[in-house]
């Protein structure tokens, strides 16, 4: 069974286009993806999470407020008891950033300008997957 990503647009930020790049690349990669839409409040995206058992929570913030979302994310996933999912970040993220965002429980960033081979390299190492398996007739 494939690993369940949800991808997810918190905040205000209204571009998803990188958001459903990334959604579609891990899809063909052979991931399950869920796709909340944009402008999601952290609390909506931990219950939707939570509610549809995924492994990893993917936000994509452009925004500048990568902090406190991520924060509010995972945190709110602790709370929940779903200490076993991953939260990923992408998007504008300074690179003076990244560590603080590990420090405070992201398990990867994904800063603008990461190829999309790196992005679904890494997600594979998260979630152990080793990638789509095609049917004798070349379907999934």
């Amino acid at each position: 069974m494939p690993p369940r990503v949800l991808i997810a647009k918190p905040g205000l930020d209204g571009h998803d286009r990188g958001a459903k790049l990334v959604a579609y690349a891990l899809r063909d990669a052979g991931f399950e993806i869920i796709y909340t839409g944009i402008r999601r409040r952290p609390e909506e995206i931990v219950s939707v999470a939570v509610q549809e058992d995924v492994d990893v929570v993917g936000l994509s913030i452009l925004s500048g407020a990568h902090i406190g979302l991520t924060q509010r994310v995972v945190e709110g996933i602790r709370k929940a008891g779903a200490d076993d999912m991953k939260v990923v970040v992408g998007g504008t993220i300074p690179a003076s950033d990244v560590s603080r965002l590990i420090a405070m429980g992201a398990a990867a960033v994904f800063p603008n300008g990461t190829s999309i081979d790196e992005l679904v390299a890494r997600m594979r190492e998260l979630t152990g997957f080793a990638g789509a398996e095609l049917s004798s007739d070349g379907d999934r």
